[in-house]
């Protein structure tokens, strides 16, 4: 039987750090199997070094939104560090249970379904990553029933100044909180905003979605 292991970005702020942490918790219990965390920086234990101690086949499940440079170039080198065999699951995003997750939080926080809405991510200079923002919007608008338009803190594509507007709702596309997501929220409220959401945190859906991808690699291995 494979082990689980999941592979956050890493921070400073233990509480972003304790998001990725309980939806690991939470797939390992739909999965009847242990789950381990592990970080790419800023926190341990750090990816490379589980991958250096695994004492079995391995499904690594990334907890990262979008396609980057961690995704194809950091994970893969530290994958290989594993003296047993290891399949690396794609960027967590985008996904309907993700959008599904979005909504709930929108929900939580006041938004009325089929109000406008400003999806805001962390941003990427990759071109794969914008193009993962847009799949994502239009994930989240198919769930919302409503238009979902994008902003970005850093990288590619316009900021939340330039896109919030009083009457939208701002659905941060962050797992956990920290930099980012203080930062979503504060440049959402002054631009206007009417509502804004939490990020997606250890939501269900996160876990439901972190299972799936477990059960798909680990049925293609046995296959």
């Amino acid at each position: 039987m494979s082990a689980l292991v999941t592979v956050a970005h890493g921070t400073r702020y233990g509480p972003g750090n304790a998001v990725a942490a309980a939806v690991t918790q939470r797939a390992a219990t739909l999965l009847g199997i242990p789950g381990t965390t592990s970080y790419v920086e800023l926190c341990a234990p750090s990816f490379a070094s589980v991958m250096a101690a695994a004492a079995g086949p391995t499904v690594v499940v990334p907890l990262l939104l979008s396609t980057g440079y961690h995704l194809r170039v950091d994970l893969p080198a530290a994958s290989a560090l594993s003296p047993h065999e290891t399949v690396l699951a794609p960027a967590l995003g985008p996904h309907p249970l993700l959008a599904a997750a979005q909504a709930s939080r929108l929900v939580a926080a006041g938004a009325r379904p089929g109000q406008p809405v400003v999806l805001v991510a962390a941003g990427s200079t990759d071109p794969a990553a914008e193009a993962d923002l847009v799949r994502a919007a239009g994930l989240l608008a198919e769930v919302w029933a409503g238009p979902v338009e994008v902003a970005t803190l850093s990288g590619r594509g316009r900021r939340p100044a330039a896109v919030v507007r009083p009457d939208v709702a701002m659905s941060p596309y962050l797992l956990a909180p920290g930099h980012f997501a203080t930062r979503a929220r504060t440049e959402s409220l002054a631009a206007g905003a009417a509502v804004v959401a939490d990020v997606m945190g250890a939501h269900e859906y996160v876990a439901q979605l972190v299972a799936s991808r477990f059960r798909a690699l680990a049925l293609a291995r046995a296959a």
